[in-house]
């Protein structure tokens, strides 16, 4: 197992509490870390952290590389001097779900002020820190910022749309938008650098509490992001940009006509060429943010459920091979230990498993799946091996005590039966199977911990509108829920040694 047997809990940054409508890596973020220490716990897990796109999902990034700027702390950048007291008033409401639209205007509009500030004030050792910065993150921050001013010009369009010279990159067309656009890209790269300056502190600050960060690597990238701009020849791509076939997964336990997700797949042959080198640069940019990483659909490591770019629904797809294990050789000249977790839930096949156990990564073991057929589940408990990550539920998944409230009588007995118990106490008898598994790392939604219905749930697959927004109240995690966490981890062994 990646570390000692331990446990934490799942929380995305932008479900913490604090001003401004959306959660950041300032004051809040911290206290979480404190709760988790308090609480026993070693890992804290979250979703991609890159900037959203269309629908606000972590998932839907418009880039693999960057940062997400409505996760910095505007409190902070007071602190730098690169914003006043007085420009953090009004906004959206510190309490209720994220506004994204709201977050998203008072914000990005913050920002650039602050960028404003920065380039009439900072001194000669905070500019020559950005001027590091831009240069150590030069592989993608210039593409990346580049592609952030162009979209902005185009009104939000997609690069498809753009003009044929900038779609296809001529080379003089880019220089010539750059000079153009100078001021906007500067803006993009204090943005960048202020969400990773920040972001490196509080990685730092939770290490030094024996807390590791948990991030997630989704094995697809967006179409309309950076990445796919920049670099088309490594993707399935028409001469006009458009995908020819797009990613999802056949019809499963979320849909009946499958998930069509859009991305574009991969041209494998062309990372092959030269080792993967973009993989290879995307892991090391993961592993600066965190200290393990989840990778969201690992069994397209070994095949990809292709559909016809212009279907409708994910139904009429095909499983395509890919090169699972050369690109995983490649990966091990990043770090020889791959801190990697697989995301091994779906279909999966003796390949897949293959795969996985080849190179040592755990896997997945979800609870609330453990009920809806006989002993020989792989999700109960008494099927696992001490090699792999169990969770009540995903951040994909009902509540816990949303899904206990969707079962039948005869599904409940059926749980209880297993428990031991005519009258199981949920979500927190999941937790404690959970906890006394011989899984080596038990990770708990931050909404079962509390005991929420379905209306935090925080998304529902298939569903494009309306997900991503739960938050949590201030004062929730409280010292007794801390205490009930720890003694848990204590009685079965995830507490921390000393």
């Amino acid at each position: 197992m990646l570390l000692p047997r331990c446990s934490g809990v799942l929380l995305h940054p932008t479900a913490l509490p604090g001003p401004h409508g959306i959660g950041s890596v300032g004051a809040e973020a911290r206290a979480f870390v404190d709760f988790l220490a308090t609480a026993g716990q070693r890992v804290w897990q979250m979703l991609p952290l890159g900037p959203t796109g269309l629908g606000d999902s972590p998932y839907n990034a418009l880039s693999a590389f960057a940062g997400n700027p409505l996760l910095i702390d505007l409190s902070t950048l007071v602190a730098w001097g690169d914003l006043n007291p007085v420009d953090l008033d009004g906004g959206p409401p510190s309490d209720g779900p994220v506004d994204f639209p709201a977050a998203h205007r008072f914000k990005e509009s913050r920002l650039v002020r602050a960028a404003a500030n920065f380039l009439a004030q900072a001194d000669r050792r905070r500019r020559e820190d950005l001027a590091r910065f831009c240069a150590e993150q030069s592989s993608w921050l210039d593409d990346y910022a580049l592609f952030v001013a162009l979209r902005s010009h185009f009104h939000g369009t997609s690069w498809q749309q753009w003009p044929a010279p900038l779609r296809q990159r001529d080379s003089a067309t880019l220089d010539a938008w750059r000079g153009q656009l100078t001021g906007a890209i500067g803006v993009e790269q204090y943005r960048q650098y202020c969400f990773f300056t920040q972001w490196a502190a509080l990685k730092d600050y939770a290490n030094r509490q024996g807390i590791r960060l948990f991030g997630d690597l989704p094995i697809f990238v967006a179409l309309d992001s950076a990445d796919v701009w920049a670099h088309q020849d490594l993707f399935r791509l028409d001469p006009q940009g458009h995908p020819t076939v797009v990613a999802g997964v056949p019809p499963d336990y979320f849909s009946d006509t499958g998930q069509l997700w859009g991305n574009p797949l991969y041209r494998w042959e062309a990372h092959g060429v030269d080792d993967f080198s973009w993989w290879r640069r995307r892991l090391q940019a993961e592993l600066q943010r965190a200290d393990l990483v989840r990778i969201d659909h690992f069994r397209g490591l070994e095949a990809c459920w292709a559909i016809p770019a212009q279907a409708t629904t994910a139904v009429n797809g095909q499983w395509e091979k890919s090169p699972g294990a050369q690109l995983c050789q490649a990966l091990q000249t990043v770090a020889h230990e791959l801190p990697i977790v697989a995301e091994d839930l779906g279909v999966i096949t003796p390949e897949v498993e293959a795969l996985r156990r080849e190179f040592g990564f755990p896997g997945m073991k979800i609870l609330q799946f453990a009920f809806d057929s006989g002993p020989t589940n792989p999700y109960l408990p008494h099927n696992y091996d001490s090699n792999c990550v169990v969770y009540s539920g995903t951040h994909d998944n009902a509540t816990t005590r949303g899904w206990w409230e969707s079962l039948t009588t005869r599904q409940r007995t059926r749980v209880g039966a297993y428990l031991g118990k005519h009258h199981p106490e949920i979500p927190w008898d999941l937790i404690r199977l959970a906890m006394a598994s011989v899984a080596g790392l038990c990770i708990v939604p931050c909404q079962d911990l509390l005991g929420l219905g379905d209306a935090a749930r925080f998304n529902r697959p298939g569903i494009g509108a309306g997900n991503w927004r739960w938050r949590l109240e201030p004062g929730q995690l409280t010292p007794e829920l801390a205490g009930r966490l720890r003694g848990l981890a204590q009685i079965y062994s995830r507490l921390p040694s000393t």
